[in-house]
């Protein structure tokens, strides 16, 4: 079984245990990229933006280097960079990590903590993208990233609360759906989307 159709089956499950997360039909669009290089990358390209401009500028990206690898990040001129999306700051973060040789294979066969961890010492990556990276890259069941400004919403519109709860009370909130964390992420994501659509 796929790690996606794992995460599919995790979301039965969870709704079966908490109703209030039902998808009610809506797609959940779970696709795990592959660990790596390039998925970390992507991750730090689309930091603080909208998904549909993350997809953009991920895939002018693969068009414009023909594949993601700290020799063509580094490679790759400025303006290129900055073309596909890329920030000044994002530029030097990506180019750093690719030149620190890295060995992702041992790194993603961490624990889920350790490999957070892991990440985290990296330049520019933050708790959103390390456990963002577990969901995404990896397909990890049980991670919650409680930080996403869409889930602490997509979260406060479900349970009918009067203000977006901060990420420690939403990460204390999700330890009810361990260990299928991520299938319920996915869920909250879905119905935060379905509203945002109907807007």
């Amino acid at each position: 079984m796929s790690p996606a159709d794992q995460i599919r089956r995790d979301a039965r499950t969870v709704v079966r245990r908490d109703p209030r997360l039902a998808a009610d039909g809506i797609p959940l669009g779970i696709d795990v990229w592959g660990g790596g290089y390039a998925g970390l990358v992507r991750l730090i390209l689309g930091q603080l933006v909208s998904i549909e401009a993350a997809d953009a500028m991920w895939r002018n990206l693969t068009t414009a280097l023909g594949g993601v690898t700290p020799e063509t990040i580094t490679t790759a001129d400025s303006d290129t960079l900055r073309r596909c999306g890329f920030t000044a700051q994002k530029a030097a973060n990506a180019r750093a990590i690719g030149s620190a040789g890295i060995d992702f294979d041992a790194v993603d066969a961490l624990g889920d903590d350790s490999l957070v961890d892991r990440l985290v010492a990296l330049p520019g990556v933050g708790r959103w993208t390390a456990e963002c990276y577990l969901v995404f890259c990896l397909g990890r069941r049980d991670v919650f990233p409680a930080g996403d400004l869409a889930l602490r919403i997509g979260w406060k519109e479900i349970a009918g609360l009067d203000t977006i709860p901060a990420e420690s009370a939403l990460r204390e909130v999700a330890r009810q759906w361990s260990p299928y964390r991520t299938a319920a992420a996915y869920l909250v994501w879905a119905k935060y989307l379905r509203t945002r659509k109907r807007v």
